[in-house]
């Protein structure tokens, strides 16, 4: 079995779930083609996993002091090299695509009238979720920005729909926590900002990590580029984290059993709805802007969540090796079955 799949890679929740899948994938003996688009080819790190992949420039969302800016995306949109990367992309020899919300992979597939396979949190909102935030240009990216003949949602709740927990890794259980120890991802935000707002709280170590570094000069304060070995390191025995409100890295959070504080980035239907989520299931809290009080009672609250989920990944694979049937009710229960919630104090 061949398989193209493509993979948003503006931000990295998007690779990280590619990876789990790609390691499945893989194990299944199934022959992958990985694409990555929606940043510059120099910028991806740590993608020994997808070894011949191929990157193009797709689309992306212009971003800009923790806002998305529908007009400057716009003006940012090369419309001709999308469809030279459209055109570009031959689809005869597989025999299956699949789309992590990558808007070339979908539309090419779609002219060339192959079938595709939508795998990610964005195909969730297909269902009834938790949806706040939403405004016509909202609604019309999500439905038309990477379509798919079959959408698989994935969310941290079924909300009683056909949607299934998150693609991550299922490390063990950290035995042990540094309680002061927080990490910081908030790359759509200015860092020297982030900085000053994180520095009068001296007796917490604030690892932040982005992808512009900035210089902290206080010593509870460590700034570093992005790394996946270095920040899944620190995320192992972190207390928690403060964070955009991207799916990914909430997943994980969620699995290690760390807090979260979750800011979503303005005009971003699909962040603020994962905010809106988190408080109503009780799994984290949320500010919708650098709220220093927020913070402060944040930091000093001990209560987590830890929730267990299974191999997702692996349910996939055999799921695509058998046919892709219908996901009945049957079939999505068995699933969430393997879901443990704990809630618990650090």
């Amino acid at each position: 079995m061949k398989i193209f799949y493509g993979v948003q890679g503006t931000g990295n929740g998007h690779i990280t779930r590619a990876r789990v899948m790609a390691k499945e994938l893989l194990a299944a003996g199934i022959d992958v083609t990985f694409q990555f688009t929606g940043r510059p080819a120099e910028k991806y790190f740590d993608m020994e996993i997808f070894k011949d992949y191929q990157t193009r420039n797709g689309l992306t969302f212009h971003t800009e002091n923790g806002k998305v800016s529908y007009l400057k995306t716009a003006f940012d949109a090369k419309p001709l090299t999308f469809m030279k990367d459209l055109k570009s992309l031959d689809l005869s020899g597989y025999d299956l695509v699949i789309c992590d919300f990558e808007p070339v992979t979908a539309w090419a597939a779609k002219m060339q009238k192959k079938k595709v396979l939508g795998i990610g949190h964005q195909y969730a909102f297909n269902h009834k979720i938790p949806r706040e935030g939403s405004d016509p240009i909202a609604n019309q990216v999500m439905k038309y920005f990477a379509p798919a003949d079959v959408g698989v949602g994935l969310h941290w709740h079924h909300f009683g729909q056909a949607i299934l927990p998150p693609i991550i890794d299922t490390p063990e259980t950290p035995k042990n926590i540094i309680k002061n120890k927080i990490i910081v991802y908030l790359p759509f935000e200015d860092q020297n900002d982030v900085i000053k707002l994180l520095a009068p709280f001296e007796n917490f170590q604030f690892h932040i990590y982005s992808p512009e570094i900035a210089t902290s000069k206080f010593a509870h304060i460590t700034c570093n580029p992005l790394s996946r070995v270095g920040f899944q390191q620190d995320l192992y025995d972190c207390a928690g984290i403060i964070s955009n409100a991207g799916f990914e890295l909430a997943s994980e959070a969620l699995q290690l059993g760390k807090k979260i504080l979750a800011k979503p980035l303005h005009s971003q239907m699909e962040q603020i709805s994962n905010a809106a989520a988190l408080k109503q299931l009780g799994y984290g809290h949320t500010m919708n802007d650098m709220d220093i009080t927020v913070i402060e009672h944040w930091l000093h609250d001990n209560n987590a969540v830890h929730i267990t989920y299974p191999n997702i990944a692996k349910v996939l694979v055999e799921w695509i090796q058998n046919g892709m049937p219908e996901m009945d009710v049957d079939f999505i229960e068995n699933v969430w079955d393997g879901v443990d919630v704990l809630h618990i104090e650090q």
